[in-house]
């Protein structure tokens, strides 16, 4: 059973993220308590470890390619997408709260577990940042920082210290180094919240407060937002981004033009405007 905790600093928050994108659901509990452990629930902690739990969570991704797509990708491959499907929803619990409410919450890895077919996170939250006219700077737990720009360090060291040991977990698997797996981060921390600014109708204020996160020199992460805006036929704005990273996805299909995400680096401007402009149209 989960034991949920009373509402806190977080809740309203991660509840407008479910609402939005109910394929993420956020559970709250008390921080002194375990976070939930088997039939199904893998704890960001395992994965870290790179050991069992890592096998069984990537078995998944092995078994889901073959089966949408009759083939077997390779060990590296499986792992960025493994990664990929971690880090994205991981970062929108440290940003959602922070685009949404100007709230940080610290998440070690201990503190998260992830359910992925049920598309659900558990998380404790014992400590977090917040600004000097939140009415939680009153709170037990609140770190008050002076301004916005210290909130963003927040929220970039809250993000490097889950995700940082996930990395040595997975990165034995992938076959990158060091600046392209925290180049997979940069990519997760943007496009995760870009897309869920979108589904709020926020999307261009989101992506200004992720220029201003991540504006280019922010180690450990690699690049900046990478944002930019395309001209459609009829002259519309298509905004898109340059990827830090690429996910391989195209390597399970290499003979399709379209295997390549929209904002991957091998996918060139004019296919980028001809795929945005087909997706605005339907």
């Amino acid at each position: 059973m989960t034991v949920t905790a009373p509402p806190s600093p977080f809740t309203d928050a991660y509840a407008r993220l479910s609402a939005a994108f109910p394929g993420l659901r956020v559970t709250e509990r008390a921080a002194h308590l375990p976070p939930p452990r088997g039939a199904g629930w893998v704890g960001a902690d395992e994965l870290a470890l790179g050991g069992a739990a890592l096998d069984s969570f990537l078995a998944w991704d092995e078994a889901q390619v073959l089966r949408d797509h009759g083939r077997r990708a390779r060990p590296d491959v499986i792992a960025s997408f493994g990664l990929h499907r971690y880090a994205w929803p991981a970062c929108l619990l440290i940003t959602a709260p922070w685009l949404l409410a100007r709230r940080v919450p610290d998440l070690p890895p201990g503190q998260v577990a992830f359910h992925r077919t049920a598309g659900r996170m558990s998380v404790g939250i014992e400590r977090f940042a917040c600004l000097p006219d939140d009415p939680a700077a009153q709170l037990p737990g609140a770190l008050v920082v002076p301004d916005e720009e210290a909130l963003r360090a927040r929220v970039r060291v809250a993000v490097a210290e889950h995700l940082g040991p996930v990395l040595e977990g997975f990165g034995p698997r992938m076959r990158r180094g060091r600046r392209a797996l925290w180049g997979m981060v940069t990519d997760e921390v943007v496009e995760s919240l870009w897309y869920i600014g979108a589904l709020l109708d926020e999307e261009r204020r989101t992506m200004a407060e992720l220029e201003l996160l991540l504006p280019g020199a922010s180690a450990p992460y690699t690049g900046g937002s990478g944002f930019r805006v395309l001209t459609g036929p009829a002259g519309e704005e298509l905004p898109t981004r340059d990827r830090a990273s690429c996910c391989l996805f195209y390597t399970i299909h290499p003979d399709d033009a379209e295997a390549a995400c929209v904002t991957c680096p091998r996918t060139c401007d004019a296919d980028r405007v001809a795929r945005l402009t087909a997706a605005v149209a339907a």
